[in-house]
């Protein structure tokens, strides 16, 4: 279960209503108001251009990497920069072939099937998906037994897009059948401002050049977060000030949501702490680490670790995990003598 957290990259089933509502206004049609990604758009551009010139469509896509980081986002433009519809469904979604089968059949000709969680499809889905992303055909078992027959059904010529945060869990046959693989990586504090900024103007919210970097600062480097700060410190701007967002209001509404300067959370600072007060800084495993802060590996593993490790202040090691000295210093505490962190 996703913890409820501000810097949370998961939608909760109740929150995700919500911020659909939100998305389908936010997010950005096309490459020229895709704030960051420059490499990826580059190359996607790149690959549209030629297909929409031979008339074919665009290979199939996966798009990998941390939740949060616009995979969704990008499936969408990549669909009207093709002028193509786009069906979107996930992973866990498609329980069996039949339910592929009717996904693939009401499509039409270049059209595209985005399946978020792709790494959570299925296997007898997954081996189905592979003649249909090769040879835009269907094969399926009618029947069970002796009296069992195979059924070959044409599907138009449709481009796959997959949207994933764990490659690993994907079976090669399926991955190798990507004509285009690329990670999204983090975004830079200027380019989440500049997306703050942007989402402000579809908000109508004011908001001061020093106030969205601040933010953007706060943001874990993840447009997702980034917006749901930016309606957070709305709400209090709107409930505390005159609406307009600056740096004394941001500040206040950030610590009232117990954000610091690095972006972490209470889950975040109670992590390092535990590793510093229990195992003098690690390295201590990550089963102790779940039973010692009472969050499930999965959560550890997915939804706190990286971002502690992308900035500096956590670890991983073949004997467990270590907090740094960044993490002792932004912590206040001292590090240990022998510490060579």
């Amino acid at each position: 279960m996703a913890i409820d957290r501000i810097v949370n990259t998961t939608l909760s089933e109740d929150a995700e209503q919500e911020e659909v509502l939100l998305e389908v206004t936010l997010r950005p049609r096309d490459f020229a108001s895709y704030i960051g990604q420059g490499r990826l758009k580059q190359n996607l551009n790149l690959a549209i251009e030629a297909a929409k010139k031979r008339g074919e469509p665009l290979d199939h896509v996966l798009l990998y990497g941390p939740p949060g980081l616009g995979k969704t986002t990008m499936a969408s433009v990549i669909a009207h920069e093709m002028g193509s519809q786009i069906r979107v469904t996930s992973g866990p979604a498609i329980e069996r072939a039949g339910d592929l089968a009717s996904l693939l059949t009401n499509l039409s000709d270049g059209d595209i099937l985005f399946i978020d969680e792709i790494h959570r499809l299925n296997r007898n889905v997954e081996e189905v998906l592979y003649s249909a992303m090769e040879d835009f055909k269907l094969d399926i078992m009618l029947g069970k037994g002796p009296s069992a027959r195979s059924l070959r059904l044409d599907v138009p010529k449709f481009t796959l897009i997959g949207a994933t945060t764990r490659t690993g869990n994907l079976a090669a046959p399926l991955r190798d059948r990507f004509g285009h693989i690329h990670r999204l990586e983090f975004y830079t504090p200027d380019e989440i401002r500049q997306i703050i900024e942007r989402a402000a103007g579809i908000l109508n919210v004011a908001i001061r050049r020093d106030a969205a970097l601040e933010l953007a600062h706060r943001a874990r480097l993840t447009p997702r977060i980034a917006n749901r700060l930016l309606k957070r410190v709305r709400d209090y701007a709107d409930v505390n000030g005159d609406g307009i967002i600056d740096t004394t209001i941001g500040g206040r509404a950030l610590i009232m949501l117990e954000v610091d300067e690095l972006g972490l959370d209470p889950a975040d600072r109670m992590l390092l702490t535990a590793i510093i007060d229990s195992y003098k800084g690690g390295p201590v495993g990550v089963e102790t680490l779940a039973a010692l802060t009472a969050e499930e590996r999965s959560t550890i593993e997915d939804f706190i670790e990286p971002y502690l490790m992308q900035i500096g202040l956590l670890e991983r090691t073949p004997r467990g995990r270590r907090v740094t000295y960044k993490a002792y210093r932004h912590l206040g505490r001292t590090p240990p003598a022998d510490s060579d962190t």
